[in-house]
């Protein structure tokens, strides 16, 4: 009886899952062909909602899983480029929403990594984000075991890879931005991976459920002026223009057009320039 019940609830979360597959999510999740960005990192993900993978010779990171329907395209890319989803040892993530984590707990049974997140974050996606501050229980997905927080400035370490979390809330109370250094052509890059600065509908004044999320997005301003990197990327591809860039790269442009400081600089501005319109809208 506990087997069968244990079943449906799997089920149950499945069709929740999927029936959350909008037209939206659906273009958001177009395949993408893989291909190495720079160094040691990896695209595997969708056309808009991003998965990287970065290598090691210990075993391996992926950052982000898209939607639980984003795996089947994660598991094939990362064969397509001669790698094993096996060796992989630590699933980080950037934020707790459903586009971005609705398939780690698929991931983290295919590989048997580490799950790694924010304290922030952590409850959310032990939950499958139920109880949302801004959505409610309308954008949830099968919940995930955390097996390691992280905190603002600490590092994952893997075969001389060293992953830095760096702590920007606001989209998430948790939202993690992510930074390591890679080689290419006998030079060393910054490359940042943004969790995301943006307001999707979010109530920035009142907001009982949620009541430092103005201050959060301060601070999160704050950091991430305070960043320099060479290379842009970050959680959804328009960020960056993840698109545009890759066709630039299979066409053997030079310099790599993914790095790009001024492109960071610009989401950066853009980002916070767009925060302060909704909240003086809001009255602040």
């Amino acid at each position: 009886m506990r087997v069968l019940r244990s079943l449906f609830i799997t089920s149950l979360i499945t069709l929740t899952c999927c029936a959350q597959q909008n037209a939206s999510d659906r273009e958001s999740n177009q395949p993408v062909e893989p291909f190495r960005i720079i160094g040691n990192v990896y695209y595997v993900g969708a056309s808009e909602v991003t998965s990287f993978l970065i290598t090691t010779p210990e075993g391996h990171f992926i950052l982000d899983s898209g939607f639980a329907e984003t795996v089947p395209q994660i598991r094939e890319n990362v064969k397509k480029l001669g790698f094993k989803l096996e060796d992989v040892k630590f699933l980080l993530n950037s934020q707790s929403h459903y586009d971005h984590s609705g398939g780690l707990a698929e991931l983290k049974k295919l590989t048997g990594a580490k799950m790694v997140s924010s304290e922030g974050d952590r409850e959310a996606l032990e939950k499958g984000d139920r109880d949302n501050f801004a959505w409610g229980n309308t954008k949830t997905y099968a919940p995930v075991k955390v097996d390691r927080t992280v905190k603002d400035g600490e590092e994952i370490a893997l075969g001389g890879v060293k992953m830095k979390a760096v702590i920007t809330p606001g989209h998430t109370q948790g939202c993690t931005t992510w930074t390591l250094d890679v080689g290419e052509g006998g030079k060393t890059y910054n490359v940042v991976f943004v969790c995301s600065a943006s307001i999707p509908g979010y109530k920035l004044v009142g907001n009982e459920k949620y009541p430092n999320i103005v201050a959060d997005y301060e601070t999160t301003f704050v950091k991430l002026k305070q960043l320099k990197p060479d290379v842009f990327l970050a959680a959804h591809g328009s960020f960056f223009d993840l698109l545009g860039k890759a066709e630039k790269l299979r066409k053997g442009v030079s310099p790599n057009a993914f790095i790009d400081p001024a492109g960071y600089a610009d989401y950066v501005a853009g980002a916070e320039k767009t925060f302060r319109e909704k909240l003086a809208q809001a009255g602040r």
